[in-house]
């Protein structure tokens, strides 16, 4: 037995090219196996093989636990118990104990083999991950091998295959045996079966590693892929960055007439993919990811992540998206939650978000106050403490300080008006363009139309400009702009 132990060991190892360390562990286990069915209860029991001799000892053992880790007299041993004491045993210790070994019949050696062919090929898959594994989370391509109801079988070369689920798929996507594909290379921890190599095509490195592919900048790491948000087979969206001045980073990536883009998409079944300039300030890259949709106002909460967006009525539908999928995926590349809404329902929080500016609070709070009476900054300023509703975690050093800052912002709106007033008073002083001044009175009716109505309008004008609202020459257009500044700085 012990020199056909040796054979087996030199044998295996040879033709499946895996270390004899991995074949004797592999023996080691299926002896050890044989010996456990003398017995009834579920127990510890080890194989030592020397290997150079092939001679091999069999032990039965206990590990040493504590109270809350004991379980079973068969394979526990208690440290408090007067076993341990006596046998000056910790917890961690294993004792050993030595028992006779097993005695192969026919069948016992077929079940022992059995456990040596299982465990050989546990340990060449592990080989085989071995080797992958610094292609993990990078694009391979394969030929499927096997397609079932739930996996894609790829034959990766080198003795390798990987599975690919069919939720990992973009939606709609048929293979047939013998097409090649390409997919992000993961491992992936399958119960009783150890780690697995496993494919993705809906993952957000696919799209990122395509573009590498299709790219040179970014291979080169001249422009920089910083965020992708996908939902894979309807849209995705990337926020580039240049380490080049000289660079568009969106242009690179849609190469010349799309090029660069389109055969990505083509890749993943004409998947939607919209490209962004990156910004490290989220409320800018929000604004370049809703694009083109105009946004009026951002309100942050910096503290919860969370981001309020008005957006002009006619703008609501295209900033959401289909079902919210753009909004959704905005979501996911600014790494913040985004809450949108028309320029017209927005009016209702007119009041919240005003509180919410001059007094820095948040809209929690600033609900609660409007909700009992204390709707504007100026009754806020004219309250006193007792005048506050009880409010969670609002004491009254937080209403004192609520007070302090209303009666701040009071005195800042009333500056901000008087500086608006006098802008209207130096408008309406501004004297209207006249026929005197050079025009006739169709061209200050055409003037008009475009708000060129006093002689400062005018005087702001470049000479393009002017022959672009009325029909005249380089050098008359020229001699009222220059007439037009001379009088109003004369005034």
């Amino acid at each position: 037995m012990n020199e056909e132990i040796l054979l087996v060991a030199d044998s295996v190892s040879n033709e499946k090219d895996l270390p004899k360390d991995t074949i004797f562990e592999a023996i080691e286990f299926a002896l050890a196996s044989a010996a456990k069915k003398r017995y009834k209860e579920d127990v510890n029991v080890m194989v030592d093989i020397d290997q150079s001799t092939g001679d091999y000892l069999t032990f039965r053992y206990k590990d040493v636990v504590s109270f809350d880790d004991y379980e079973d007299s068969e394979i526990h041993i208690l440290v408090d118990s007067d076993f341990a004491e006596e046998n000056n045993l910790e917890v961690g210790d294993r004792f050993k104990e030595q028992i006779e070994n097993a005695d192969f019949g026919r069948i016992a050696a077929q079940a022992a083999k059995q456990v040596i062919v299982q465990k050989v090929r546990d340990a060449e898959r592990l080989e085989i991950i071995k080797r992958f594994r610094p292609s993990l989370g990078q694009l391979v391509s394969g030929s499927v091998k096997k397609v079932t109801r739930e996996f894609i079988i790829v034959d990766l070369g080198d003795s390798a295959e990987a599975s690919l689920p069919r939720k990992d798929l973009i939606q709609g996507e048929i293979y047939r045996v013998g097409d090649r594909i390409k997919g992000i290379l993961e491992e992936s921890i399958r119960e009783n079966r150890g780690p697995q190599l496993v494919l993705s095509r809906s993952s957000k490195e696919m799209v990122s590693e395509l573009f590498k592919l299709e790219v040179p900048e970014i291979a080169e790491e001249v422009i920089e892929i910083r965020a992708v948000a996908r939902e894979a087979g309807a849209r995705t969206k990337i926020a580039v960055k240049t380490n080049d001045a000289r660079i568009d980073p969106v242009g690179a990536c849609v190469g010349m007439r799309g090029s660069r883009v389109q055969a990505v998409s083509n890749e993943l079944g004409n998947e939607r993919i919209d490209i962004v300039v990156w910004e490290d300030d989220q409320a800018k890259l929000l604004v370049n990811t809703l694009s083109p949709a105009e946004i009026l106002s951002i309100v942050m909460d910096d503290e919860n992540k969370t981001m309020e967006v008005v957006v002009k009525d006619e703008n609501l539908a295209l900033a959401i998206g289909r079902n919210g999928q753009n909004i959704r995926l905005a979501s996911e590349l600014v790494g913040w939650q985004i809450q949108i809404k028309g320029e017209s329902s927005s009016e209702e929080d007119a009041e919240v978000l005003k509180l919410i500016e001059y007094l820095g609070v948040d809209r929690n709070l600033a609900t609660k106050l409007i909700e009992n009476g204390l709707e504007t900054v100026q009754k806020i300023s004219e309250s006193k403490a007792e005048d506050f509703p009880e409010i969670d975690g609002l004491g009254e050093e937080d209403i004192s300080t609520l007070i302090d800052r209303a009666e701040e912002s009071l005195l800042e709106i009333a500056l901000l008006e008087l500086d608006e007033e006098g802008s209207e008073t130096e408008l309406k002083e501004a004297r209207k363009i006249e026929i005197s001044d050079g025009f006739t009175e169709e061209e200050i009716k055409t003037l008009n139309k475009d708000n060129i109505e006093t002689v400062e309008d005018l005087a702001d004008l470049a000479t393009d400009e002017l022959i672009e609202i009325i029909e005249i020459d380089d050098k008359r257009a020229a001699e009222l702009i220059m007439s037009a500044r001379g009088e109003w700085l004369k005034d």
